[in-house]
């Protein structure tokens, strides 16, 4: 099952203005996403999909694969689907969506999302890390419960699983979990989570991985150690630049 990965660049972030072109050790912050999400080796190939022709010459420029989507779509995952669509891509049994603003994502948080998919697991993967329990109440910390046999059962900014009871902190800390945003799908699924109108549990919790949830549509949640965060402000910037600095001297 080839796995093709889209990496989603929209140049009109609000809390980072021109997040893709901004720069990470000397390069746009999308050419290093895509040479981290290319070096890790999980996908057989790699595009970056973008609203904005300077991205796109930023990328062609360094012979980087980018295909220049439609302004209007509403989420990364939509523009996902519109390069999975595109006849020279038709060969490729996975998508695999990977946010362009990761250039430190791990390769068993992608490694995880697509063996779920290929091992008919689920046909939409994902992963998850542990969460320190003072970040349970932080509504930018998304947080995931799940069954048994690692399928989401919700996820939500709320703190999930509750704790009622103090004494019983010790059964609680192992199943507080923090998703990391890569998704891996079947075609049919990604067509499936497009074609349907935003969810009102989406809405309210301004997560789109509800919409296809609350159709019934299950999404195994691979559990990794680590994952890094993604770059969403001038601060978060910096320290990754200083990380730069220090990975390269």
């Amino acid at each position: 099952m080839p796995v093709l990965a889209v990496i989603p660049a929209r140049l009109g972030a609000t809390r980072l203005p021109r997040k893709p072109l901004r720069l990470l050790g000397g390069e746009p912050l999308v050419v290093r996403v895509h040479e981290r999400v290319t070096a890790l080796a999980v996908a057989d190939h790699c595009v970056v999909a973008t609203d904005h022709p300077e991205v796109a010459d930023a990328c062609q420029a360094r012979g980087i694969p980018v295909v220049l989507t439609r302004s209007e779509h509403p989420s990364g995952t939509d523009r996902v689907a519109e390069v999975a669509g595109r006849p020279e891509f038709a060969a490729f049994d996975v998508l695999l969506n990977v946010q362009g603003d990761e250039p430190f994502v791990s390769k068993a948080a992608l490694q995880g999302a697509v063996d779920i998919v290929r091992q008919g697991r689920a046909p939409i993967g994902t992963a998850a890390v542990p969460v320190p329990m003072e970040a349970l109440d932080r509504r930018d910390v998304v947080k995931v419960v799940c069954t048994d046999d690692g399928r989401a059962l919700y996820f939500s900014r709320a703190a999930i699983p509750c704790l009622r009871e103090p004494q019983d902190a010790a059964l609680l800390a192992p199943l507080v979990h923090q998703h990391v945003g890569v998704y891996a799908y079947t075609r049919s699924a990604l067509q499936q989570w497009v074609g349907w109108a935003p969810h009102p549990l989406e809405l309210v919790e301004r997560l789109e991985q509800l919409r296809p949830l609350a159709h019934g549509l299950a999404i195994g949640v691979a559990h990794v150690p680590s994952a890094e965060g993604g770059i969403d402000t001038e601060d978060d910037l910096a320290r990754a630049n200083a990380r730069w600095a220090d990975h390269i001297s």
